[in-house]
């Protein structure tokens, strides 16, 4: 295993000190726990958290700013926070007007957000959750009930955070919020596992010359595996299901996002997105905005997931909102 780490039980801690250095002016740590926050707290607004295990960098705390997120708590490589953890994140970022919990579909994710939930509402703060669960592939997986939470889950930080900004109350954001996700659909595919720092293992194994369809972010088994062919022969494939599930109709607009896994490079992520965009054009689907790159990654995973937002008018404003985060700008 070649990897640029120092001790193996160190990695999440030396992240994230990394992470502050590049952008002091930006991020803050709550005392010495892997919670990351914006350093300019906004007040007057409802506060929004995510997390879960390292490993998918930029998630979650590259997202912590200006109209994105408010908080995120990191895990261990593949690890949900503990609940203790969130809960310390919620008394940080809250200014009174409650705080809104958006959750990837894992069971300890579910399970530590929810109890941290619970330890704050004895202190009289405000929580409530939404749950992503974007990802089309599988309905079970190893770590989940229903469908797993994966790369849509940054489109949901991005219009959600806006609204936030906006003003929205907990109520709406958690309306919003989950409207937003039952229009977010994922799939993607895996080319080569990734290499677990923690352990010096391969997170699955997988012939060469074979790739796995609708793969989890943590290697969890997909649908099915096939030989590799070529980009637009995956892409089809892909798209086929995820247009079926999204219900689009001709003149129906949408976001885009193509998202890498780690390792697979920008040239093959806009090839990908070269076809997506091919194949909506010649089904009269309107493609609003495109966001190519890795977003929500799988360590040195190779591979992709590609993204289709249903969008209305509010989806729409959020969507093009100002965001000002580390890896996440638009002004």
């Amino acid at each position: 295993m070649k990897k640029m780490i120092n001790k193996p039980e160190n990695i999440v801690t030396e992240m994230i000190n990394g992470m502050l250095k590049a952008y002091p002016n930006a991020l803050k740590q709550v005392e010495d726990l892997p919670v990351i926050i914006r350093k300019n707290k906004k007040n007057g607004k409802v506060a929004l958290i995510s997390g879960g295990g390292s490993g998918h960098e930029p998630s979650h705390a590259g997202f912590v700013g200006e109209g994105m997120l408010d908080a995120a708590v990191a895990g261990e490589v593949f690890t949900s926070p503990s609940a203790d953890k969130v809960y310390e994140a919620i008394k940080a970022v809250d200014s009174g007007e409650g705080v809104l919990l958006i959750i990837k579909n894992y069971s300890g994710d579910v399970m530590n957000f929810e109890m941290a939930a619970e330890m704050a509402g004895m202190e009289g703060i405000n929580v409530k959750k939404i749950i992503v669960n974007d990802d089309i592939a599988v309905e079970n997986s190893t770590y989940t009930v229903g469908r797993r939470g994966i790369a849509g889950t940054v489109l949901v930080h991005k219009m959600v955070g806006a609204a936030a900004e906006k003003g929205y109350s907990l109520d709406e954001l958690e309306k919003f919020g989950n409207k937003v996700i039952s229009r977010i659909k994922t799939m993607g595919m895996a080319l080569k596992p990734c290499m677990v720092p923690t352990t010096g293992k391969l997170s699955f194994e997988l012939p060469e010359d074979e790739v796995e369809i609708g793969l989890g972010i943590h290697g969890e088994p997909g649908t099915h595996r096939e030989k590799i062919q070529t980009a637009d022969t995956h892409v089809d494939y892909l798209l086929e299901k995820l247009l079926k599930e999204s219900d689009l109709k001709p003149e129906d607009e949408v976001a885009v996002l193509v998202n890498g896994l780690g390792e697979t490079t920008l040239i093959e992520l806009y090839i990908i997105n070269n076809r997506v965009a091919d194949v909506l054009s010649e089904k009269n689907i309107k493609v609003f905005d495109t966001i190519v790159g890795n977003y929500m990654t799988s360590l040195d995973m190779g591979g992709f997931s590609i993204t289709l937002v249903k969008l209305d008018e509010e989806m729409k404003e959020m969507l093009m909102a100002k965001a000002d985060t580390p890896a996440f700008k638009r002004f």
